[in-house]
């Protein structure tokens, strides 16, 4: 059992499992299962880490506790998840890498976002700075009352549905807006033929709806707004601001949304169609993308000036509000049709 929602914890293991799994063997080989050949993180909760681990005599469940002792809120699961790498990479001879390093306390914005004159301080990376900065907005977006449902396994096909319909109306303002700075060496490095979405959420809407599902299908006032936002700084020709949504979509859908996609596909018996959306198989490593991913920011933010990083992170923060504003929205609207 667990104190923390399914949403929370799915997104914790997605983090784990996708961005850092390496960090999963070194934990459990640190703390009690030294001859761990693989190693999953399955679970979390206030005493500690779960993990699945792959050793010479089997697979096992292994519990890792705390080394704070309980915890009760969401941001302490990352402090404590980084306190056991430090001390796993303290107790095997392995150096720390960088991001790892504690969090001083950074002054913030008028949004909470971490100012960049501290980056250039504290040496960060930009994209770490970005992570950190967007967090709490990441969080209010899992906690969305109809996305919440979808990751418990609450929700309904018709609402599995009715997300992918706004998806497609994102997408299809982010990719124009992405195809129109390609060429801009600003932009290099982030968008790769197989990034695209917008034909794999054409499969799934006519897999869900049928040849008709074009007609059949508005978008929300929130998504209305988001994709109107999406325009005006594709029209803006800002690549900055383009990349602050690009970063907030894509990122999700290689993390968070491989979590979606399992529990979905499970739930409802899909295969294949009607997902297709969150496979990048064509991508390949998903973790070796990322890292390229978040090489372009950090390349990106070393040629921003201050002014500009600081309105590059308050439009990151922007689009997740318009993410939480529509799962806002489609609640609503679901909440009409009863």
């Amino acid at each position: 059992m667990t104190i923390f929602t399914e949403s929370i914890v799915a997104a914790v293991i997605g983090h784990m499992n996708v961005d850092h799994p390496e960090d999963n063997l070194l934990i459990v080989r640190a703390f009690g299962r030294p001859d761990a050949t693989a190693s999953t993180m399955t679970g979390v909760n206030e005493n500690g880490g779960v993990w699945k681990v792959t050793d010479p005599s089997g697979e096992h469940e292994h519990v890792v506790a705390w080394p704070s002792g309980q915890i009760s809120e969401r941001p302490e699961i990352r402090r404590e998840v980084v306190l056991l790498y430090k001390a796993a990479c303290e107790a095997l001879g392995v150096s720390p890498r960088e991001e790892h390093e504690p969090a001083s306390d950074h002054p913030r914005g008028k949004h909470g976002a971490v100012e960049p004159e501290d980056e250039d301080k504290g040496g960060k990376p930009f994209s770490t700075v970005i992570r950190e900065s967007s967090w709490s907005d990441h969080s209010d977006s899992e906690r969305a009352t109809f996305m919440e449902d979808i990751m418990k396994g609450r929700g309904t096909k018709q609402d599995y549905t009715d997300l992918v319909a706004q998806h497609f109306f994102m997408y299809e303002a982010l990719e124009a807006a992405a195809d129109s700075v390609l060429g801009d060496p600003a932009f290099e490095g982030f968008h790769v033929p197989a990034l695209v979405r917008l034909p794999s959420l054409e499969a799934d809407l006519r897999y869900l709806m049928g040849d008709d599902w074009r007609d059949r299908i508005t978008p929300t006032p929130a998504t209305a707004a988001y994709v109107a936002r999406i325009r005006e700084v594709s029209e803006a020709r800002w690549v900055a601001g383009i990349v602050a949504h690009h970063y907030t979509r894509y990122l999700g859908d290689l993390s968070g949304g491989q979590m979606i996609a399992k529990r979905v596909a499970k739930q409802h018996e899909l295969s294949g169609e009607g997902v297709a959306f969150y496979d990048f198989a064509e991508l390949g490593s998903i973790p070796a993308f990322k890292d390229d991913y978040r090489a372009a920011l950090d390349r990106l933010g070393a040629s921003l000036s201050t002014a500009e990083r600081a309105d590059m992170l308050e439009e990151v923060r922007t689009a997740y509000g318009f993410n939480t504003a529509v799962f806002v929205d489609l609640g609503k609207r679901k909440a009409a049709a009863v």
